[in-house]
């Protein structure tokens, strides 16, 4: 079988990766990335993947690939995804991830309209920011029924994102697949706060300054690298039930506190973490941490990466690039 695979957000770190681990698996497959304003370095996506600009925002742009392709699986990762930028732009938030993601399923409908049979399965990437106060209220562990609370723009689009995915599911049969991730890094990730963190103690100590800026230390994260949330959305593409949601979630939490330690030992360098009042968030949620067990029981995915691993290959990444 000839495989065909479309991944939107192809430019940015978890669709990077994705690119990635499809044309590690899959070498004779058509895989068609598209991208608008990346946030990693294109070149470092894998050769086989067809790189093409397109903004999700622009039905036409988004059709145009989807009719061309006919991909039997979609991948739909282009999103606005950093919480901070949505309170400062959120109206380019909601257009971007709302917007986009309505664009995908009416252009999946279209193509329909000349080949009945089309029925790609589609995974919507959907955030943990979706439950918010839910967390909040809770010992932090949370389910797939746990309401949905979000408490910054970035959440209510994720929100919206979600339901839309099960709206079509329901209303046109669209085989969507609605994975909700949390907390995620890896290689290539900038803007979340190990990543931060890691290319600060790595600038410090390119310049021998062991002082590094970071916000809130106190709250908690559970911590999935990209490589394994990779997995998840592939096994998620062949064995999740459409139209329902999944957790995909690490699984033990740490505090932000930990992340300084870990990066102090892979560095071998004592870091001064001074707190910055513009680094801490209007709202934030103390503990993030989802329960699998529906994920888990559907796909068999387990967590295989530690977090010491996962930073050694941050931290080995930033040095390449600084």
């Amino acid at each position: 079988m000839n495989h065909k695979f479309y991944i939107t957000g192809a430019g940015g770190m978890v669709g990077s990766h994705m690119c990635d681990y499809l044309s590690d698996n899959f070498p004779d497959a058509d895989i068609v990335g598209s991208y608008y304003k990346p946030t990693t370095e294109i070149s470092d996506i894998s050769s086989n993947t067809r790189l093409v600009e397109c903004d999700v925002r622009y039905f036409q742009s988004v059709l145009r690939i989807i009719s061309e392709v006919r991909p039997d699986k979609i991948f739909h990762l282009a999103a606005q995804s950093y919480p901070p930028v949505s309170w400062m732009r959120p109206e380019e938030t909601f257009d971007i991830n709302v917007t986009g993601t309505i664009n995908v399923f009416e252009a999946i409908k279209e193509v329909r309209k000349h080949y009945p049979d089309y029925a790609p399965r589609v995974v919507v990437a959907c955030s943990s920011a979706q439950y918010g106060q839910s967390m909040v209220d809770s010992d932090g562990v949370v389910d797939e029924q746990a309401p949905m609370l979000p408490l910054s723009p970035y959440g209510v689009s994720k929100v919206a994102q979600d339901l839309l995915a099960y709206q079509y599911f329901q209303s046109d049969g669209i085989n969507a697949i609605r994975a909700r991730i949390f907390n995620t890094t890896g290689p290539r990730k900038t803007g979340d706060v190990l990543s931060d963190f890691i290319k600060r103690a790595v600038m410090a100590k390119q310049h021998s300054n062991n002082t590094i800026k970071v916000g809130n230390l106190n709250t908690e994260r559970a911590i999935t690298d990209v490589r394994d949330l990779i997995e998840a959305l592939y096994l998620l593409s062949e064995k999740g039930v459409a139209g329902d949601s999944y957790n995909i979630c690490g699984s033990m939490t740490y505090k932000i506190s930990n992340f300084i330690e870990i990066i102090e030992r892979a560095i071998g360098m004592k870091l001064n973490a001074v707190v910055d009042k513009n680094l801490i968030r209007p709202t934030d949620e103390k503990i993030i941490f989802g329960d699998t067990k529906k994920l888990v029981a559907a796909t068999g995915w387990k967590q295989s990466i530690s977090l010491e691993t996962t930073v050694s290959d941050m931290i080995e990444y930033w040095e390449s690039k600084l």
